[in-house]
């Protein structure tokens, strides 16, 4: 059985984590089913997308995912064809645009995801680790750890997203993703 184990992180756009970036890849996803018990169908596309130094474009993977518990999640991922994604892609009742940039960090696999559309402008970095209590260095970019926060998944950003949160919840999060830039000015 496959598990993924990740920690999350939200992270400032203006911190230096672009000098760490391998590739990049502009993805679509929507999700068939995400049951608020977690289980997760998920359709990712990077269909005529401008991949740079990355994975290869039109590629496309379905994704099935349940909580194993902690930080572990059972993932089961396939590639499918891209025109069985468009087909996914456009039966998915929700769904959303990412760019996501492998990085060359120590402590596991790490990505950063740069939300595009309704989403923006949250950047999510993840690091895959092989155990939960592996230890990793954490990026001094990185501003909270919300590994866990179940709202703040893509899961839940697709259904609800981040645009369209209340001021009152946006506020914390937005806070977090400028405190580079206020340190920098003040």
């Amino acid at each position: 059985m496959a598990l993924e184990i990740e920690r999350r992180f939200l992270v400032r756009l203006d911190g230096p984590w672009r000098h760490h970036v391998l590739w990049s890849q502009s993805l679509r996803q929507g999700y068939l089913t995400a049951g608020a018990e977690g289980f997760t169908v998920r359709v990712r596309s990077s269909r005529g997308a401008d991949a740079n130094q990355g994975p290869a474009d039109d590629q496309a993977w379905l994704t099935l995912k349940a909580p194993a518990g902690g930080l572990a999640r059972h993932e089961f991922e396939y590639p499918i064809p891209p025109s069985d994604a468009d087909a996914l892609l456009a039966l998915a009742p929700v769904q959303l645009v990412k760019r996501r940039y492998g990085l060359d960090l120590p402590g596991g696999d790490w990505v950063l995801d740069v939300f595009g559309a309704a989403n923006a402008p949250l950047a999510i970095a993840e690091v895959e680790l092989e155990r939960a209590d592996q230890p990793v260095p954490i990026p001094p970019w990185c501003s909270l750890e919300i590994s866990g926060r179940g709202e703040l998944s893509n899961a839940a950003l697709a259904r609800q997203p981040f645009g369209d949160w209340p001021p009152q919840a946006q506020e914390p999060i937005l806070r977090h993703l400028a405190l580079e830039g206020d340190r920098q000015r003040g």
